[in-house]
């Protein structure tokens, strides 16, 4: 019996492999905007992606220079955390459009399409995503060929992309967009902007068909024009927005589509049944109930309470948010009570549909795995993912806990592999519900989780 993901991702290669695109739902139209349709300049070309190897630190790109093309690619893909796409003998990386002229763009799989445990899966966060260091390597190798230099390669020097692998400087991208545009997107003279740096965590796809607002605050009203923000480069004006409406309302219902997958491991019935009674006395309250008949409170938890890092929270200041709210994005014939909420007090708590897939956790990712998010005083302080596969004792990222971030490391790249949760931003404390549990109560919610 396929998953429901796997039946959605067969329909959407069906669609894609066949020679017309007559037959296509709105979904998988959606699916092709995405990977067919560039929405910003491109980054870089095939030339300057085939020999970005040649930028890498002296072990790596010694072996890289020995091994055959398809090998090397591997290990290109592997660097950045990129993925074929998931249509039958494809060739073409996920996370980037690339055209018949070899031009690669990057598209919203960046950052939401990436692997659960090493197996791609579309609408999964990008957890392995170096986007700051294939930016830098990027334009080290456009220096070194004469190629010339893209926004992206310009604007990393000023404004962080990430400085962990698997987070992004998101949020800061969005402000920045926005500032230099009226309420009907024209390009407009601004004052320079300072902005707080922080990385985000990805959230999976598959919570959106249930969740009403956008935003970990769910600050933004749900709609298809909400989702544009992120193509506001220079060269996209009003006409741009208007003319690619029809895409994002396929791109809303592709996004729409997505659901989890089923846990790949063996479940304790027994124990998970226990868990799912604890589950609804003590967590069900903020992130509903799940099954056919699922409910999802979309509660804002105050960040007084809450207590998990406020850097996000403070960073969209009130009047970036009045901004959007007044904008062409907040207007798209949304529900009469959807409004976009200028003034936040704390995060909304996510539904956990296949929450043993999407770790990290927390909206910034600074906890590796279920069991740290159940037993808050022992979640290590600075930690790396050693493995792909699933800890499945603990559920989340095989990792290892070090005391600091080695300081002779000579590759940045390295560097971003350690999560260090004493920088801003990044901190791992809070949501410490789950101590009114005893252990054993603990490992029975942990083993029900595994069953959303």
């Amino acid at each position: 019996m396929k998953s429901r993901t796997q039946l959605v991702l067969t329909s959407v290669m069906f669609a894609l492999c066949s020679s017309s695109a007559m037959g296509e739902n709105a979904a998988e139209r959606g699916f092709r905007v995405l990977t067919r349709k560039p929405m910003l300049g491109s980054d870089f070309n095939q030339s300057t992606f085939d020999q970005v190897w040649k930028s890498w630190p002296k072990d790596l790109r010694d072996r890289a220079s020995t091994a055959d093309s398809e090998e090397r690619r591997k290990m290109i893909f592997d660097r950045y955390g990129l993925t074929l796409e998931p249509v039958e003998q494809s060739k073409k990386p996920l996370q980037y459009v690339v055209s018949d002229n070899g031009d690669w763009t990057l598209n919203c799989f960046g950052c939401h399409g990436g692997t659960v445990y090493g197996k791609p899966v579309p609408g999964a966060p990008n957890n392995l995503f170096a986007l700051q260091t294939l930016t830098e390597e990027i334009r080290a190798t456009k220096f070194r060929v004469g190629a010339a230099l893209s926004r992206m390669d310009i604007g990393s020097l000023l404004i962080p992309l990430g400085s962990t692998h698997g987070t992004t400087n998101a949020v800061v991208f969005g402000i920045g967009l926005m500032n230099r545009r009226d309420p009907q997107l024209n390009l407009i003279s601004a004052a320079p902007q300072r902005f707080d740096h922080h990385d985000m965590d990805a959230p999976p796809w598959w919570y959106f068909y249930k969740r009403p607002n956008l935003y970990i605050d769910g600050f933004a009203e749900k709609g298809h024009r909400g989702l544009m923000q992120f193509t506001l480069i220079p060269e996209n004006g009003p006409e741009f927005f208007k003319s690619h409406e029809d895409d994002f309302k396929d791109v809303f219902a592709y996004i729409s589509s997505l659901r989890p997958p089923a846990y790949t491991s063996s479940i304790k019935a027994t124990l998970a049944e226990r868990g799912k009674s604890l589950f609804q006395d003590h967590c069900a309250e903020c992130h509903g109930t799940y099954g056919e008949a699922w409910t999802y409170p979309n509660r804002r938890i105050p960040l007084d309470e809450i207590q998990t890092d406020p850097v996000r929270l403070h960073a969209l200041p009130r009047s970036g948010r009045s901004k959007y709210a007044a904008s062409w994005f907040a207007h798209a014939g949304e529900e009469a009570e959807q409004v976009t909420e200028v003034n936040p007090d704390g995060y909304v708590a996510p539904p956990l549909d296949g929450i043993w897939a999407s770790a990290p956790y927390f909206h910034n990712g600074s906890v590796p795995t279920l069991w740290h998010v159940l037993n808050p005083q022992a979640r290590p302080k600075v930690w790396r993912r050693k493995a792909l596969q699933l800890d499945e004792v603990k559920v989340g990222l095989q990792i290892e806990s070090v005391r600091e971030v080695p300081v002779d490391l000579r590759d940045p790249a390295s560097k971003r592999s350690y999560f260090d949760t004493t920088v801003r931003g990044k901190s791992n404390e809070g949501h410490d519900y789950p101590e009114v549990l005893d252990q054993a109560e603990k490992s029975a919610v942990l083993e029900y989780l595994k069953t959303l």
